[in-house]
């Protein structure tokens, strides 16, 4: 399953360590993931939103980090994915979840 991770990019000046981070915790749990912090430096902010949306349309869901409410980008991407029928998740509640179906898998 292919997830987008959502959240606060503009004024979190840890914003990689954070993304680099939820990405590796989602690979680790089975997601292939796309991290639009990997995108080139130097676009103007509406070129990062098309690429977002871009990546949101080929993934399956669209994972919320648990700063998305500070960010006016992470917002308008969840309003997005919803608007196309794409699965929206929070961070911590699908962490959560798939540890326990992992478990139950193995039991």
């Amino acid at each position: 399953m292919l997830a987008y991770i959502s959240g606060k990019i503009t004024g979190d000046p840890q914003f990689r360590k954070k993304f680099i981070n939820a990405e590796m915790v989602l690979m680790s749990i089975g997601y292939k993931v796309l991290n639009p912090t990997l995108l080139p430096e130097g676009l103007e902010y509406e070129q990062y939103l098309f690429l977002d949306f871009a990546m949101i349309d080929v993934s399956d869901l669209v994972v919320m980090l648990p700063d998305w409410r500070g960010s006016k980008g992470a917002k308008r991407e969840r309003r997005y994915a919803a608007e196309i029928g794409k699965s929206v998740e929070y961070y911590e509640s699908l962490i959560k979840k798939r540890l326990h179906e992992l478990k139950e898998e193995t039991e």
